[in-house]
């Protein structure tokens, strides 16, 4: 079998990444959930990470809050939006996960990762 593509997942906070990243890793896979909504460098997902497949989670500012209260505005959303542009525009899957449950987001990655070897 031949060894898992690094799979990096990012997105704003509360989309699902981490839950995401953990669930691809009891399966095999070399999953990492790459906070790069707090960083200024756009490229991060591909330096640090090192994402071979990337997967961008996206949620809107109240479904977010539902998930975790933050202390924060939809101008703080929309800032990491901006930080995270470069990935958005490079990523292997977009989803949006604010109606999908956390299995939903899962299968949808799962068939993308099988699709692509």
């Amino acid at each position: 079998m031949p060894p898992s593509p690094i799979v990096g997942i990012v997105g704003p906070c509360c989309s699902g990444k981490s839950v995401l990243a953990r669930a691809l890793r009891e399966r095999g896979y070399l999953a990492r959930d790459i906070a790069q909504e707090h960083s200024f460098a756009p490229r991060m997902w591909q330096v640090i990470g090192q994402a071979e497949v990337l997967i961008f989670l996206d949620v809107s500012y109240s479904i977010a809050q539902q998930r975790r209260w933050m202390n924060w505005q939809p101008a703080d959303l929309a800032e990491e939006q901006r930080r995270l542009r470069h990935a958005r525009e490079h990523c292997d899957l977009y989803l949006n996960t604010d109606a999908l449950t956390q299995e939903q987001v899962l299968e949808h990655v799962l068939a993308l990762l099988a699709d692509s070897g």
